[in-house]
């Protein structure tokens, strides 16, 4: 039975978390919107840091929506991604797409990024 739980364990919790993700990125997937960067990490599980400046999103509320359906999606499609530090940086313009459109969004680049990853760890 998969785990759709969303602790501690499962979060990149401080710049040393973030740091390797921003200096080696592996695997590299983006739409106009969102940009995801991940490292492989020698845990049992996917982790995930969001950055959502307020530079390119300026209210709050939007930052903070933002943040929950990425978070949410992430939670939802954790067992499906390898094991990899993740870090999701968010763009110009991405409050202006509604709830659907973002979920839709991220959860094609979940699936490019499962592909991408299965196709360097498989021979």
């Amino acid at each position: 039975m998969a785990d759709y739980s969303f602790d501690k364990s499962r979060r990149l919790l401080n710049a040393a978390d973030y740091k390797p993700v921003f200096d080696k990125a592996v695997f590299k997937v983006s739409s106009q919107q969102l940009l995801f960067l991940s490292i492989p990490n020698q845990l049992s599980h996917p982790r995930i840091g969001l950055v959502v400046a307020k530079k390119n999103i300026r209210f709050a509320s939007q930052r903070n929506r933002v943040k929950r359906i990425i978070r949410e999606s992430f939670r939802l499609h954790q067992a499906e991604i390898p094991n990899l530090d993740i870090v999701v940086l968010a763009k110009r313009n991405l409050d202006t797409l509604d709830n659907k459109a973002l979920h839709h969004s991220v959860a094609k680049l979940w699936k490019q990024l499962q592909r991408k990853a299965n196709r360097q760890t498989t021979p």
